[in-house]
């Protein structure tokens, strides 16, 4: 007899900043001299509105989700209330507390349950299939600048299939009214 298999129930916020869902994307890539680079993509989507925010670190660590969710603060036209994060060692008890000593309550998915982070999740397929797969890695600082456009993009432009057709930032405008 095999495993049973787990159905999540689909949801999803009403209030921008209810819920925000945040991960890492490992990527590699190829430069100049063959050399394979390893880079990590911190993600962080709002569960209304799938207004995101991106950063692409050199290494993956606690002190840079701490770094990340400060931008994610400034970046964010609206008050989190809690972020959802993994298991992962980046997001264990310094990035809690720091998130907790900033009024955002932090709370852990369950183990093995990555479809309960799901929207984050389905966002970096989105920029695999759309982005990463088209993109020609040169360096650490062309990488950076084509994300921003990419975040940029995605936010304000690109259609999105959960609110028909409409923009991230066309969600915002409508439930911050």
């Amino acid at each position: 007899m095999g495993r049973r298999k787990i159905h999540t129930k689909r949801y999803q916020k009403q209030v921008p900043g209810h819920q925000i869902q945040v991960d890492v994307k490992f990527l590699k890539f190829i430069d100049k001299s063959r050399k394979t680079v390893t880079r990590y993509q911190y993600t962080a989507i709002d569960d209304a509105t799938r207004v995101r925010a991106l950063k692409i670190y050199a290494r993956h660590n606690h002190k840079n989700a701490c770094d990340f969710i400060n931008y994610v603060i400034e970046k964010f036209p609206f008050r989190i209330r809690e972020i959802r994060t993994d298991r992962g060692h980046e997001f264990q008890a310094k990035f809690h507390w720091h998130v907790e000593d900033q009024g955002i309550r932090h709370v852990y998915i369950k183990p093995r349950s990555p479809q309960l982070n799901g929207k984050v999740e389905r966002s970096h397929r989105s920029d695999q299939e759309e982005f990463y797969q088209l993109l020609n890695y040169v360096d650490d600082q062309d990488l950076n600048k084509k994300l921003e456009m990419w975040e940029k993009f995605y936010n304000f432009s690109r259609p999105h299939g959960a609110f028909d057709g409409q923009a991230p930032y066309e969600i915002l405008r409508e439930r911050l009214q």
